[in-house]
């Protein structure tokens, strides 16, 4: 291995678990690559399994939403200043933010501004997608680089002149790439609903309601299935105590064999929007994709510029899952789409050619970790020896 990675220092601030997941894999991936980096920032159980001491616990910033980001906003001050002191103190040979933009880009302007030649990479884009394009151009004064995990990104980021970026593939698209799925254009004789709510308390609040009078109103139209909720460890207890009342109760699992399980039972799927449309995407699960906006973000909803809030229509450039949002989220409009999905026939049929495009345009030869680790270490210093 060359030398002149030797003593080189990396420095990554991750800001919740899903960023703690990715920053594990990269640790795993620089070193097998080159022993002798180190590696030093804010970390989650698996970084800190890795031998990486947190500057402080991640759960301090890891928040979502116009509302909770103001809500929190004296600690979050407190823990930004804290980071750029510990970064500046460093002086690492690159900065990787991963993920949480509300605190991570706070981070990387204020670290630039004392440290003008530090190499900045930012690890899975923000959703300039989506909304709020005009970042794309302001990340450029303070990100180095872009670490793409959605492949129509790099692209973006050059037509709305922001930084450069290297699409790096999903890590979950790996992991689901050779899974062997179930014949999902013939449902099962007993049908399987998947009912996920989301992984963030305010999700629940806003969206519970209308789960359970969707599959209350499915069983009042004379359907039969088994309901599957895989929970979300935090919101387990909410969620149970909340089902509870329900006139149709659907069995609750947890853990991650659980929710692989119900994964590759379900014939069908009614998700709030997120990550999640993705992994039902990769699964082949057809579905319906519903969300509400909190408060302050409907105020704002201006600011929203993408034609599709679901990650598998905006990787295949077609419409392919349905969507409710706001006042369209109606229980009698998505147990009639369930209806229609649920069952054999051309609905079903159109969505699961669809994932395909998905997970086809999503195939790369390496894990995400390994390119990324490749990226980062490249733009440290590192020249990989010959061979």
């Amino acid at each position: 291995m060359a030398d002149d990675i030797a003593g080189k220092l990396v420095y990554l601030v991750v800001g919740e678990a899903s960023g703690d997941l990715l920053g594990a894999d990269l640790i795993t991936a620089m070193r097998l690559a080159a022993p002798d980096v180190r590696c030093a920032g804010l970390a989650g159980p698996r970084m800190q399994a890795l031998g990486l001491n947190s500057l402080f616990d991640i759960e301090d910033i890891s928040v979502m939403g116009f509302s909770a980001v103001v809500g929190r906003l004296p600690t979050l001050l407190n823990r930004i200043a804290r980071t750029v002191r510990d970064i500046v103190e460093k002086r690492p040979d690159v900065l990787v933010l991963i993920d949480s933009p509300d605190f991570t880009h706070r981070v990387a302007k204020r670290v630039r501004a004392k440290l003008p030649g530090i190499v900045v990479i930012k690890y899975i884009c923000p959703s300039v997608w989506a909304w709020r394009q005009g970042r794309a151009k302001t990340m450029a004064a303070y990100i180095d680089h872009v670490l793409a995990v959605l492949p129509f990104e790099p692209a973006l980021l050059a037509k709305l002149h922001g930084p450069k970026a290297t699409y790096i593939g999903h890590p979950m698209a790996m992991a689901l790439s050779e899974l062997a799925l179930p014949n999902r254009r013939k449902p099962a004789a007993e049908k399987t609903l998947l009912l996920l709510p989301g992984s963030r308390r305010s999700e629940l609040r806003l969206l519970f309601n209308d789960f359970r009078e969707t599959l209350e109103l499915l069983h009042e139209r004379g359907n039969r299935f088994r309901a599957l909720l895989p929970a979300v460890p935090k919101l387990e207890a909410e969620i149970r105590r909340q089902v509870a009342n329900w006139k149709i109760k659907p069995e609750i699992v947890t853990g991650e064999p659980a929710k692989h399980a119900a994964f590759l039972a379900a014939d069908a799927a009614l998700a709030t929007s997120g990550t999640v449309l993705l992994e039902l995407a990769l699964y082949q699960v057809p579905m319906i994709s519903i969300y509400r906006l909190d408060w302050l973000l409907y105020r704002f909803r201006f600011l929203i510029k993408a034609w599709t809030g679901a990650l598998p229509n905006l990787i295949a450039d077609a419409i392919i899952v349905p969507e409710r949002v706001g006042d369209m989220v109606r229980a009698g409009w998505l147990a009639r789409a369930i209806e229609g999905l649920i069952c054999e026939g051309s609905a079903r049929n159109a969505q699961i050619e669809g994932f395909e495009r998905v997970a086809s345009r999503m195939h790369q030869s390496e894990p995400a970790s390994v390119i990324a680790a490749r990226k980062i270490l490249e733009m440290a210093g590192w020249n990989r020896p010959a061979g």
